[in-house]
């Protein structure tokens, strides 16, 4: 299997420590994602969207535990069952708010990613296809509502 990057995501964030965990803890915070000249032919109809899902590789990360203490929680949880950077395919996904797209470049909001982030692959966010219902959310169905003003530490170095 061969991944290649269609693009690099810029964002406010230089480090891990300090950055939200999730989007709904970076309101507000505007990026740019910046897609290679050989794919931008494919960026044709997105603007009709206001939220894409970016995914990503977690460029920095290396190694991983099957059992973590994830941002959330203080006890360990099956690294599965959480949205742990450190992964055996260290690939992350976000769903962003699209405000424009100007020569290739995505101007979006509420961006939780690291600066330098490259970028995999862009999907349309449709919740008729992506938010179903009756969901069960585990041992984040109390702790949740906390993600938007945690915030990174070392932990997944």
């Amino acid at each position: 299997m061969e991944l290649k990057p269609i693009g690099i995501i810029h964002t406010p964030f230089a480090r891990p420590e300090g950055m939200p965990i999730q989007p709904t803890g970076a309101v507000g915070v505007c990026g740019t994602v910046e897609v290679f000249d050989e794919y931008r032919a494919g960026l044709k109809d997105l603007d009709g969207f206001s939220h894409i899902v970016l995914i990503y590789h977690f460029h920095r990360s290396s190694g991983f535990n099957l059992e973590v203490v994830p941002f959330l929680d203080t006890q360990a949880r099956g690294l599965f069952a959480t949205r742990a950077p450190k992964r055996p395919n260290p690939i992350g996904l976000s769903v962003v708010e699209l405000d424009r797209i100007e020569n290739g470049t995505l101007r979006v909001r509420n961006v939780d990613i690291l600066d330098g982030t490259p970028l995999l692959d862009i999907k349309p966010y449709v919740p008729e296809f992506d938010s179903p219902t009756n969901v069960r959310t585990g041992w984040l169905a109390e702790v949740r509502k906390a993600a938007p003003t945690q915030r990174s530490d070392d932990r997944f170095r």
